[in-house]
């Protein structure tokens, strides 16, 4: 794919999301650190872009955080490992440890507003 092919206007594709974030600056921050996203901190709602620029999105203080019963996002990460680690030094719990599923490695965490979050890798990565 070219630089040119990467865009959130992809029919069936995901391309939005709006998280839940009691403290919207906070959690962005976090996400900043964590994933790589690119963060536009105007007006009263910081706006993302994950590290693909196939996702926008919003972290949105008026929204519940939905914890387990919400819909489960996952992030593909170079190292799971790696990325618990930084996600815990910044306020995240490990929710469930890596694990292998098939040929991945695949863990679950609660960031700081607690809003469950999958992060996965292939094995041999």
């Amino acid at each position: 794919m070219s630089d040119d092919d990467v865009t959130v206007f992809r029919p069936g594709g995901i391309s939005y999301l709006r998280i839940p974030a009691p403290s919207p600056t906070e959690l962005a921050a976090f996400y900043q650190a964590v994933f790589g996203w690119t963060l536009d901190e105007r007006g009263s709602n910081p706006k993302f872009e994950d590290a693909t620029g196939h996702v926008i999105g919003h972290f949105m203080p008026d929204i519940p955080v939905a914890g387990e019963s919400g819909v489960l996002p996952y992030v593909y990460v170079e190292s799971v490992d790696a990325t618990l680690e930084a996600a815990v030094a910044r306020g995240a719990v490990v929710a469930t440890t890596p694990y292998a599923e098939g040929d991945l490695r695949v863990a679950t965490f609660r960031d700081p507003a607690g809003n469950l979050i999958g992060v996965w890798q292939r094995s041999g990565s």
